[in-house]
């Protein structure tokens, strides 16, 4: 669910209302971006002192001190001021061991502090969501999770045979790799992190290994999951998405701009495989959880309830335009084949003053300056470059990008960070925010809300178990 939309409130809520209602839930933090949350929001002040009661659990204190230093704030920051950047992600390959060093303790810090939020107070599941695009901070972003006690790592956009043996090899704290793809090539990078040598204190700690559940969107790459020739550790089982699932999809099979039956898992097949099984994709109702369990899977995956209730992360006002927009019939979700630089496509909902209006889209400046979605590639003197669709035209073709790649491109990483409402700021104005949700948008109008059109994660979790 974008950039801190499933943040650590709801993922908590989630599994609180679980533990109330008697049902097995899993509340699940998007761990997209948390590197960028967790500097803004301590700049922004630290409402409610949630980030440094969690630094301050932080098992490795001079990592956590030297983060406070760098970003926090008495006080929220004036609207007018520039946020203080994180590190780009490209510091993980700088010749300067400083700047890789500070990538990897800003990482495991902030998706530490995520889960570790989410966890508090309770002995509900919790489990963390990342996109197999963002190669480069694997290592970092598994590693912290682990070390807050996550009990399920969830991955999907793209193909995460990695992520299992990374797993495996944490859970004896000892040193995982990672094969970086290149743009354009059949090259692999292959990143190394070694907990002993980066710290005494948090490589000495005892870390469980959660469960590893794959996101698929087809049969065959459930199968290469399984084949222990590619996949080096354990998949303990699959998110089974369909195509009108909110967020990245996986591209259709045979038609470049069109999804047809053919874009959906066979059941049966998966079922054969012997592991347990969540379907996602519209099924965001009691009725479709009843036929879920009908079709043999553990359970479902709801996302678009739940990214307008209370407790999310999403802007309040953005929220509450959405719900009147739903309540309205006047709520457009359209798949952006070119909007995403990860190359997948993406649910886009079309909402005024944000970059799904071509006003909007073409008045902002490109830059790229959160840097979390950049490709590396072989520049012609053979060093390591990175590029993205969605910084400026001219910097992206004098890296060797195609311009037609570059067309309709959005820079979706200032758009999500400003959905969740810490948008960048500078001479032109505030960040304008993209916000994605599923097709399923009708479900929001069956959860029991308030006057003003406002609900809880309880109640949507209610409803889907028609209590």
């Amino acid at each position: 669910m974008g950039v801190g939309v499933s943040n650590w409130e709801l993922a908590r809520a989630v599994a609180l209302a679980g533990l109330d209602l008697h049902v097995p839930v899993l509340g699940v933090v998007s761990g997209t971006g948390v590197e960028v949350l967790l500097v803004r929001r301590l700049q922004d002040g630290d409402p409610g002192g949630h980030m440094r009661r969690a630094l301050a659990a932080f098992p490795a204190p001079e990592i956590a001190e030297s983060i406070l230093g760098k970003y926090y704030g008495n006080v929220k920051k004036p609207e007018s001021a520039r946020y203080k950047n994180a590190p780009p992600l490209n510091d993980l390959l700088s010749s300067i061991p400083e700047r890789v060093r500070a990538m990897y303790e800003l990482s495991i810090a902030a998706n530490y502090v995520e889960v570790w939020l989410a966890r508090e107070g309770h002995d509900g599941p919790i489990g963390i969501n990342h996109l197999e695009k963002i190669q480069l901070l694997h290592l970092a972003r598994l590693y912290g999770a682990m070390l807050a006690g996550v009990d399920y790592v969830l991955e999907g956009a793209g193909i995460p045979d990695q992520v299992p043996g990374v797993l495996d090899k944490y859970a004896n704290q000892e040193p995982a790799q990672y094969k970086i793809d290149f743009t354009g090539s059949r090259e692999k990078l292959e990143m190394r992190f070694d907990p002993s040598t980066f710290s005494h204190e948090l490589s000495t700690l005892k870390l469980m290994r959660p469960q590893f559940l794959a996101i698929i969107a087809s049969n065959l790459l459930a199968k290469v999951l399984l084949d222990s020739r590619r996949v080096s550790g354990r998949v303990d089982g699959f998110v089974v998405e369909g195509p009108t699932a909110g967020g990245h999809n996986a591209p259709p099979r045979h038609n470049k701009k069109e999804y047809n039956e053919e874009d959906f898992v066979d059941l049966d097949q998966i079922r054969k495989l012997g592991l347990p099984f969540w379907l996602a994709g519209s099924y965001g109702s009691p009725e479709k959880l009843a036929f879920a369990l009908e079709c043999g899977a553990t359970g479902i995956q709801v996302g678009t309830p739940f990214a307008l209730c209370d407790e999310s992360g999403m802007r309040p006002d953005l929220k509450s335009k959405l719900r009147q927009m739903i309540d309205e019939g006047t709520l457009i979700i359209g798949t952006s084949f070119t909007a995403s630089p990860t190359g997948f496509p993406i649910k886009i909902a079309e909402v005024e003053e944000t970059l799904s209006k071509q006003e909007i889209y073409e008045g902002r400046r490109r830059r790229c300056n959160i840097v979390h979605l950049v490709k590396p590639y072989r520049t012609l003197s053979g060093k390591i470059g990175f590029r993205c669709p969605a910084e400026p035209v001219k910097a992206f073709v004098q890296k060797g990008g195609d311009p037609d790649e570059a067309k309709g491109s959005m820079c979706i990483c200032n758009g999500l960070a400003s959905t969740a409402g810490y948008p960048q700021h500078d001479k032109l104005g505030l960040e304008p925010p993209v916000i994605t949700l599923g097709d399923d948008v009708g479900s929001v109008l069956r959860v029991p809300r308030r006057p003003d059109g406002s609900y809880t994660a309880r109640d949507a979790l209610a409803y889907l178990l028609g209590k």
